[in-house]
């Protein structure tokens, strides 16, 4: 362990959200401020800096917060510990900015640690620090980065990810997950523990970032044949549901309304149902008083040991664990 101050320089970029900037801030600002308590550690703990993509000064956040970055990040020539690239807005998404993707290549190997927050991610993938290994983003934009970055091996589940000296996290939130792991790894889990403590968190959060997200995106079915036959598929939950009866109700073969289903919306029918109850099963859980047996026969899900294997291969928790978390968070 060190006993010298930590250079952690975060990297905030225009429209960033707040949180992906004052979370990890926050984590690492708690550490030292218990760390310098303490006679014995009082040159311990971190040092953070905001750095500029571009050049230094003031940039605006996603919702309107202005931040100040007293310098440039590739004009930066002290030791560098830890780097956080720290949310994207879409401006920067839409620039080149050639030269601070060509100074983040050349840096990281020689750091100890670099990391993104949210869609920071892809300001590292951009810099080919992601090829070929294990990281993860915000959930709603999952499918579009491994789309522009097949080489990255995409995983949405967990709220963060480590491969090598490389580490990624999950939407908004979950940046304070991982600088409550980049803590542990520094000073232990006690202090990790007494941080999350001190900012009423959890030190590691039930579950995985895939609860959190949307099974189907309604809006961009809106006009597809799922999109029509959604509001009588609902009322019809706890019917037969088959490819025979869908089709029957749109006037169509099975097999033309699998074929053209398949192609509108990228699922199968039977996924589509699936993932339809899977969703209703949710809100019932969040909204509703009703009895796991009683969710799961409204939604067409059979009996509970069904609906707990279909809620852990769409969302990696169980129904109970999803009610637990879910219901605790909207009544308190």
């Amino acid at each position: 362990m060190s006993h010298a101050k930590k250079l952690i320089v975060i990297i905030p970029m225009e429209g960033t959200s707040l949180l992906d900037v004052a979370g990890p801030c926050d984590v690492f600002s708690q550490a030292s401020k218990i760390l310098q308590s303490d006679p014995l550690h009082e040159d311990e703990g971190y040092e953070i800096l905001l750095a500029s993509a571009a050049d230094s000064g003031h940039l605006k956040t996603g919702s309107g917060v202005e931040l100040v970055c007293p310098v440039a990040a590739t004009d930066l020539d002290r030791p560098i510990d830890t780097l956080l690239i720290a949310g994207l807005g879409k401006e920067f998404l839409e620039n080149s900015h050639h030269d601070f993707y060509k100074w983040l290549h050349k840096i990281y190997p020689g750091l100890r640690r670099i990391g993104s927050v949210c869609i920071g991610a892809y300001a590292l993938a951009r810099a080919g620090i992601l090829d070929g290994r294990r990281a993860t983003t915000h959930w709603q934009y999952s499918q579009d980065f491994q789309e522009q970055h097949p080489a990255v091996k995409v995983d949405t589940n967990p709220f963060y990810t480590c491969d090598g000296n490389v580490y990624t996290s999950g939407g908004l939130a979950s940046g304070i997950d991982l600088a409550l792991a980049l803590l542990e790894e520094d000073y232990g889990r006690e202090m990790a523990a007494l941080v999350a403590k001190k900012m009423v968190i959890y030190l590691k959060r039930p579950g995985y970032q895939s609860q959190f997200g949307e099974l189907l995106d309604n809006h961009q079915l809106a006009h597809t044949m799922a999109g029509r036959l959604r509001p009588w598929m609902l009322q019809e939950l706890n019917q037969d549901l088959s490819v025979e009866r869908l089709a029957e109700h749109m006037n169509m073969s099975p097999r033309n309304f699998a074929r053209v289903f398949l192609r509108e919306s990228g699922l199968t029918p039977a996924k589509y149902v699936e993932k339809l109850r899977v969703e209703t099963a949710r809100k019932f859980l969040e909204e509703s008083d009703f009895s796991m047996e009683q969710i799961a026969e409204k939604c067409g899900l059979g009996g509970m040991v069904s609906m707990r294997r279909v809620f852990l291969r769409h969302l990696s928790v169980s129904p109970s664990d999803y009610r637990r978390t879910f219901r605790t968070a909207l009544h308190t």
